[in-house]
């Protein structure tokens, strides 16, 4: 409760009159607390910081508070709004808006405190100015008063509990899970737990009777979990009987994410009809007006979710987490109806979501559907009872407080599922596969110090170890396709030639320093690095890598995402890529029958569309849109004989960097709309059963891809390459041009290695890869105008150290994982290095380097 007005104006008379003085948290008292002197101005930052604080405590706790400042700035009213955000509690404005003379009148008698005479009417402005904004700002009830007898004729606030608050009713309940338009099904399952229904008049006659969690006997109540339409063969009949219960006071309801969908459906939104709507638009069809009316107010006025029995009994579509039960948001809603999603979608084009219940240690019970599973089982003191019917399985209820279920079984299968029953699409396991493939968390937090057979031991700080678990246990691939993950790749060092930031000058230098003697140079592609596994065939995936129904192989992400959110299009992905190892012969030639292979796929904006629209596409649009103008009105002032030509001058450059910045990025874009618009670009083979491929020069690796590339030539892309002895200068200079050719194509630029995968000097190994990348390239990364002489010479300044230490032990925990892996180690084992490499991600280095 936010009171607004200016000083005078009575708001902490009425917050005494209305509140508890627990429940008011004062500007005026805070700065008392601070500096014994509540009119002490100069400590007021720090007692809005104080309040705040309490504030937010008290909204974490969930308890009434009421704010007494006078708030008569936007400004300060946007943090009230930003706590009742985070805690997802409603905002209310209490606005006394008392005439000037009223509040001078009233300072006047305060002997305390002494204001200037402008002070009041600035505040009065102030407030009469926003108050026709305070809704768009947040407040969802406004209340004001414009004088004082209407305040004083105001007898009492009354306090209505949340719509969601139900804790004052005790049961007994009959839960049932989600029905999907079974309604002989929900019929059959309300008979046996012992109600009389009037079928054919959707009623509900009878009630038997029950104890509830308060030891009191009375009628048994159903709550329906929601998701009462879509799918099955009689929607409107689930609709008519649960209406007549819901309106009759005999019954509560939640919606469900699909009743959601109906509801936009029936309003006129843009709705596709599929995933079962489909049927119930038709089953509406030929009902009344009327009918969807009161279908449109019904499940309009459903409610997220309920607290019941004194808070111990939660009641959400699909399930709440702790913190926010009982708390009124659209955030809240969201995860009643959908869950906690990360965004993505699985294999089955499904939303991936997070299993909240794993980690719940809540008090109150959570009953919940959603996702249906093959039977009804307690998790940490929550309970999914959606069993499918719909899909051939069962229509389940929970009895509360007994806590016994009762189901009974679908008539038939109305619909098939789009993913099998009891898929946790997280991580990719079926729900009996889970308890057997959990990795051990305690291998995976904490500090960890993890050992290689390719370099120093790596120490993983616990602060990396946290953020790398939670992009792990969200979104990465089934950990069992997770043998590897590609380091980062260190920039060569600053250039000092006139325009450059980067030249290949400088990576030649420093492995001629390192005492290597040859060098590879390959092409830079600019798409995004992936790793592919690819098997022979599904068996072979199944037996070697303990995946079920995931296809024959897989395409991820440099940070363990998949690269394909549409599971058909990536297992045609990795059939062409299958069929060339077929044509070429190559699994016979290395003896095996699957294959890890390190790659660009490009182009780049299949994977990073959003960045290219809200990083580079909007700079470059908003530059090319302003600048022309500023041009154009410094060429009428030079015309004019006004002296601007420097400026025009600087303006034109600028212009002209705008316009190559937005080619550099163009370069790398163009539509995909099937698997031949995408391009693959190997460039190691890094193992297949049994062996690595470490020991094996870049040579043979790049002879080797251009074989398989060979075989699909419209898919696969040969990296040109080419061979330089360091300190031949002829040979170096023709690195060099190839370089030039490159970029002045609009390539990125160029990665040199060492000839050997893995090479060493004095102090170890050094870098496996320097990445040389070209002007117009960095122009994306640094900004338009980044070689412009003051900022590249800020850029030169640039420090490597971290970047390249980073690399290389990111390196040597990518080898050691693919060298457990192959010697059939742990999934466990192979994980600590893999999670080691995501957790490194996390260690602050410039990610422009």
């Amino acid at each position: 409760m936010v009171l607004i007005g200016p000083s005078g104006s009575g708001k902490s008379t009425f917050a005494r009159r209305f509140f508890k003085p627990t429940e008011i948290v004062s500007s005026d008292a805070c700065r008392a607390l601070l500096s014994n002197d509540e009119n002490d101005q100069g400590a007021s930052d720090d007692a809005f910081e104080l309040m705040r604080l309490i504030v937010g405590k008290r909204l974490k706790r969930g308890l009434l508070t009421v704010i007494d400042a006078t708030n008569v700035q936007e400004n300060s009213r946007k943090d009230w709004i930003r706590l009742a955000r985070e805690y997802h509690v409603l905002p209310v404005a209490l606005v006394l808006n008392m005439p000037e003379k009223v509040c001078n009148e009233r300072n006047m008698q305060r002997k305390d405190r002494q204001l200037k005479s402008h002070v009041v009417p600035h505040q009065l402005s102030q407030l009469r100015k926003s108050l026709r904004n305070l809704k768009e700002e947040g407040f969802r009830h406004i209340f004001e008063w414009r004088s004082p007898e209407e305040v004083h004729i105001l007898e009492a606030i009354s306090r209505a509990p949340l719509y969601n608050n139900k804790k004052d009713e005790h049961g007994p309940f009959d839960i049932i899970g989600d029905v999907h338009g079974c309604y002989d099904e929900l019929c059959a399952l309300l008979t046996d737990l012992g109600y009389e229904i009037d079928k054919e008049n959707y009623q509900l006659l009878n009630a038997p009777v029950g104890e509830g969690n308060d030891g009191n006997i009375r009628p048994r109540k159903p709550i329906l979990v929601g998701d009462l339409v879509d799918r099955g063969p009689a929607s409107p009949q689930v609709l008519s009987l649960v209406m007549n219960m819901v309106k009759n006071g005999q019954a509560l309801c939640v919606p469900g994410n699909h009743d959601a969908k109906l509801l936009r459906y029936l309003n006129g939104r843009n709705v596709q009809l599929r995933h079962g709507l489909e049927k119930t638009a038709e089953q509406l069809a030929t009902a009344t007006p009327e009918f969807l009316d009161s279908v449109k107010q019904f499940l309009d006025g459903l409610i997220s979710h309920y607290v019941l029995d004194s808070g111990k009994l939660v009641v959400a579509h699909a399930g709440l987490k702790e913190e926010i039960q009982g708390r009124t948001s659209g955030a809240v809603k969201e995860f009643c109806l959908y869950g906690e999603t990360t965004g993505e979608t699985d294999e089955f084009g499904l939303p991936v979501r997070y299993n909240w219940a794993l980690e719940y240690a809540g008090k109150s019970m959570v009953v919940y559907g959603h996702t249906p599973v093959p039977s009804a089982q307690w998790l940490n003191n929550t309970i999914d009872i959606d069993t499918g019917c719909v899909f051939g399985g069962a229509l389940t209820a929970l009895r509360y407080p007994e806590k016994t279920l009762v189901a009974v079984p679908a008539l038939q299968q109305y619909a098939v599922p789009a993913r099998p029953i009891g898929y946790n699409s997280a991580s990719g396991l079926t729900a009996s596969q889970q308890s057997e493939q959990v990795l051990d968390i305690k291998g995976f937090i904490g500090k960890q110090i993890l050992t290689t057979r390719f370099g120093n031991s790596i120490t993983i700080r616990e602060e990396n170890s946290i953020a790398a678990l939670e992009a792990m246990s969200r979104f990465a691939v089934d950990p069992r396709w997770l043998i590897y993950l590609p380091p980062t790749m260190s920039p060569a060092e600053s250039s000092n030639r006139d325009g450059y930031l980067e030249h290949p000058e400088e990576a030649l230098k420093y492995y001629r320093n390192a005492g290597v003697s040859r060098v590879v140079c390959e092409e830079k592609h600019m798409g995004s690095r992936a790793v592919l596994v690819v098997c022979r065939d599904a068996d072979v995936a199944t037996r070697r890598f303990g995946v079920l129904n995931q296809g024959s192989g897989i395409v991820y992400t440099r940070t363990g995402r998949s690269f394909f959110t549409d599971k058909l299009m990536e297992q045609a992905f990795i059939s062409r890529v299958n069929d060339a190892l077929i044509k070429t012969g190559l699994y016979e030639k290395l003896d095996t029958d699957w294959v890890c292979l390190d790659a660009e796929l490009m182009p780049w904006s299949a994977k990073a569309q959003a960045l290219l629209q809200q990083q580079y596409a909007a700079v470059g649009a908003a530059a090319t849109q302003a600048l022309p103008v500023v041009v154009a009105s410094l060429e009428e002032a030079v015309n004019n004989n006004l002296p601007a030509t420097a400026l025009l001058e600087k303006y034109k450059h600028r212009l002209q960097q705008t316009s190559d910045y937005v080619k550099a990025y163009q370069q790398y874009c163009w539509p995909v709309n099937s698997l031949d618009d995408y391009k693959l670009a190997p460039f190691h083979v890094l193992a297949t059963e049994g062996k690595t491929y470490f020991h094996k020069p870049h040579e043979w690796h790049m002879q080797t891809i251009a074989e398989i590339c060979a075989a699909d030539e419209q898919l696969l892309h040969a990296t040109p390459y080419m061979l330089v002895e360091i300190g031949d200068t002829e040979s170096e200079q023709q690195a060099i041009g190839m370089w030039e050719t490159l970029t002045a194509s609009g390539k990125e630029g160029m990665v040199i290695k060492p000839y050997d995968f893995l090479a060493s000097g004095e102090k170890g190994l050094i870098q496996p890869a320097i990445k040389v990348r070209g002007k117009e390239y960095l122009r994306i990364i640094y900004g338009p105008e980044y070689d412009s002489p003051e900022h590249l010479e800020r850029l030169r300044q640039r420090k490597l150290a971290g970047k390249r230490s980073l690399a290389l032990r990111e390196f040597t925990l990518g080898l050691e994982a693919l060298e457990r892996f192959i010697a059939h180690g742990s999934l466990q084992q192979v994980h600590q290095c893999v999670f080691g490499i995501l957790a490194l991600e996390s260690e602050p280095v410039d990610p422009r380097l």
